[in-house]
């Protein structure tokens, strides 16, 4: 299947007076891996047509056919507290959220904390890993964009095609989404990491299809908790009414529960 290659000249030129490095390779295995081995200055952004050894949360396989998505990293420097840090992989979702609106008009929510999903519950559009390396944060994502339903790695996944988006730019989608995520960490580091004061806090939970849900939270094989997911806290935590009263997460896997 022909697809259409990303553009890196308009990349560059879109974003360069906010990016300091903007770089689209053909192949690698990992562009998470890439920019923590190599560093480099806040806000280095880069994109892979095809990523072979790419990984989600919890060391799960990503996988995607070439130029069928989107998938790239940014490496960001956040110049706040690093208690507050929790809420990058969150600020990404929402960004990611909004760019997909923005470019495509097809409907999506977040599920809690970064997934992002077609609506009404609808199929996984894509996936957010965040990992640390001293003072950097580097947040890869991956996002089914022309990938048809044969392509798809399990029958949970959607793409925004399949969603109904028709042609979509991914070079138009990839400047949106880092304009997005730019915009959000901007605001929420003038605001010294405070996700209240600079409104992602209100825009995240609005956007967000866990709080208001009954769920199951798993984290490895042993720990499990079921309750109504009722908010996210000031750390990005998930906050959860159970029989045995309030509890907070800070990482796991979240289902989505229908009603009996």
């Amino acid at each position: 299947m022909q697809r259409a290659p990303l553009d890196p000249a308009r990349l560059k030129a879109a974003l360069a007076s906010r990016w300091a490095r903007v770089e689209v390779v053909a192949d690698t295995e990992s562009t998470n891996a890439d920019l923590l081995a190599a560093g480099g200055p806040d806000r280095s952004l880069l994109a892979a047509e095809h990523q072979v050894a790419g990984r989600g949360r919890f060391d799960r396989r990503w996988s995607s056919p070439p130029r069928a998505g989107l998938t790239f990293s940014v490496l960001l420097r956040p110049a706040v507290p690093f208690a507050a840090w929790g809420w990058l992989p969150l600020l990404s979702g929402l960004a990611l959220h909004e760019a997909v609106d923005e470019v495509t008009g097809v409907a999506t929510s977040l599920k809690w904390p970064n997934d992002l999903l077609a609506n009404p519950d609808g199929g996984k559009l894509a996936g957010i890993l965040a990992q640390t390396a001293g003072d950097a944060v580097v947040v890869g994502i991956g996002l089914n964009v022309e990938t048809c339903a044969d392509e798809l790695p399990v029958e949970t996944a959607t793409s925004l095609a399949l969603a109904g988006a028709g042609d979509v730019d991914r070079t138009d989608l990839l400047i949106a989404i880092a304009r997005h995520i730019d915009a959000r960490v901007a605001q929420w580091s003038d605001c010294g990491g405070d996700p209240a004061a600079c409104g992602a806090a209100t825009a995240y939970r609005a956007a967000c299809s866990t709080i208001g849900r009954a769920v199951r939270v798993t984290h490895g094989a042993a720990e499990e908790r079921r309750g109504v997911a009722v908010d996210v806290d000031e750390l990005g935590r998930l906050v959860l009414d159970t029989d045995s009263g309030e509890q907070r997460v800070a990482a796991g896997d979240v289902e989505h529960l229908r009603p009996a």
